[in-house]
């Protein structure tokens, strides 16, 4: 009969759980410390273990490794009530088969059991990796909730593998934070990490960023300049924004990947790097490489490994540990002594759409501060933009549905609000974007050009107003995707 081992110093835990779990097909046996389940380990030969990450005699992550020098096929599922970024990736990355929150409900961790002992009866492997020492910085990243323990995991499956990682996520989610995690719980965490924007470089220059340029190479190269690739060899390069990289510095990424070599411009002479990449964008590539903006090649080679951060608004759960992140490290930045936020804000707080998602939150956050007279955070303290409910506050259209400028804007000045000139430009964006957008039949490269403003920047209009687009043929025209 299969064994489950249970190593637990919580006695009623034990009870409930081997109460939970045993039946006619499944033995359960338990532990209340990590030495005396590493005995048994040994004794028993489990197919399974359930194992605390807070034991009194030894860390659960080290207890772990000890398992593993047992069994290195055996799988073990990971619990804990005190949750970090750092034990959760480090616990994926060791090998852990599953790395569940307290209290677990019964059923998800009745069917990670069930799961484990297929593979336990397939003798395949849990897929483990050495543990590389080391203790990332304090509050890398932050969250708790079902969503980050995915990201969290994701990092530990994939940090120690040597291939390109593509992070997808809307503006402000922290995909830059998250690469920097990868690379510190990488092989290349002595390396050097470098990040540049291919959003923010003017094209011509961008392939001079990327791959350096020889003296001479055009107007302006007045010496020899050693681009990033070359900088970072051994390291780690963040491609941030990619979706935005012109076709022909995509062609010499591309081979950069496949071998290692590129040229400087105004140069023949072929150089190599070994640069791990890590890709960001805000867009959808695969929605690119339809429309011709961006390399089909390119696309696969980048998404050996993909990692969606998700929004603010999809991880709630997490904002109280957010605020008191910031608020603590703003404290200090501002010489205040905020200790907390009163229900009134935090209810506010939690109805804001945030379509700036956590870098919106950071900036929210140090305004309250400056303007907190006390140790709370009242809804006085917060920005404008987060002290109406998302269903109150200035009207959008007048009564028949239409919208005027002129008539929005006294409303928002009868009501005291101020950055008035972007949410007028919001409002009006949210009128017309979807009308242009609908008559194109969602190709944004003919709304860009209706629009007369770069496709980039409509893209951005679009993300911050939180819109869908759908695409379909335009019957007349033939033209459409």
């Amino acid at each position: 009969m299969p064994k489950l081992l249970i190593v637990d110093d919580e006695p009623n835990l034990l009870y409930s759980l081997k109460k939970a779990l045993r039946s006619d097909s499944l033995e359960v046996v338990t532990a209340e410390t990590a030495r005396d389940g590493i005995d048994k380990v040994r004794e028993l030969n489990p197919d399974v273990v359930i194992l605390d990450v807070r034991l009194p005699d030894m860390s659960g992550l080290d207890a772990f490794s000890e398992i593993a020098t047992i069994d290195s096929r055996l799988p073990v599922i990971m619990i804990t009530a005190y949750s970090t970024m750092e034990t959760a990736i480090e616990a994926t990355k060791r090998g852990a088969y599953e790395y569940l929150l307290k209290p677990v409900p019964f059923d998800q961790l009745r069917g990670a059991v069930q799961r484990a002992l297929e593979i336990r009866r397939g003798e395949s492997p849990t897929g483990r990796s050495e543990a590389n020492d080391g203790v990332a910085s304090e509050g890398l990243m932050v969250g708790q909730s079902p969503a980050m323990q995915e990201v969290y995991k994701a990092i530990g499956r994939i940090a120690p593998q040597d291939v390109t990682v593509l992070i997808e996520g809307e503006s402000g989610v922290g995909k830059e934070l998250l690469a920097q995690v990868i690379y510190h719980y990488s092989r290349r965490s002595q390396g050097p990490f470098l990040a540049i924007n291919c959003a923010a470089i003017p094209e011509p220059l961008l392939e001079s960023e990327l791959f350096g340029h020889e003296r001479g190479a055009f107007t302006g190269a007045a010496d020899l300049r050693v681009g990033k690739f070359q900088q970072v060899d051994g390291g780690t390069l963040l491609l941030d924004e990619i979706g935005d990289m012109p076709l022909a510095a995509q062609a010499k990424v591309l081979r950069v990947l496949q071998d290692g070599s590129f040229e400087r411009v105004g140069s023949n002479k072929t150089l190599r790097a070994n640069v791990r990449v890590i890709a960001a964008t805000n867009q959808n590539l695969e929605e690119l490489v339809e429309e011709g903006l961006f390399r089909r090649d390119l696309y696969y080679r980048l998404k050996v490994f993909a990692i969606r951060l998700p929004p603010l608004r999809e991880r709630l759960d997490d904002l109280a540990l957010l605020l008191d992140y910031f608020i603590r490290q703003f404290n200090q930045e501002l010489g205040k002594n905020v200790r907390s936020v009163s229900p009134e804000a935090m209810a506010l707080l939690r109805q804001h759409p945030w379509p700036g998602n956590v870098r919106e939150l950071q900036s929210a956050v140090k305004y309250a501060l400056v303007h907190a007279v006390s140790d709370t955070i009242v809804p006085e303290c917060l920005p404008p933009s987060c002290q109406v409910s998302p269903d109150a506050g200035v009207p959008t259209a007048l009564p028949d549905g239409s919208f005027h400028v002129a008539e929005y804007a006294r409303n928002l000045l009868d009501a005291g609000e101020d950055d008035i000139y972007r949410r007028v430009h919001c409002e009006v964006d949210r009128i017309l974007l979807p009308e242009i957008i609908e008559r194109v039949g969602g190709n944004q490269v003919l709304a860009s050009q209706l629009l007369g403003i770069a496709r980039s920047t409509l893209r951005g209009r679009i993300s911050d107003l939180g819109m869908t687009i759908a695409k379909r043929v335009l019957p007349d025209s033939g033209r459409g995707d």
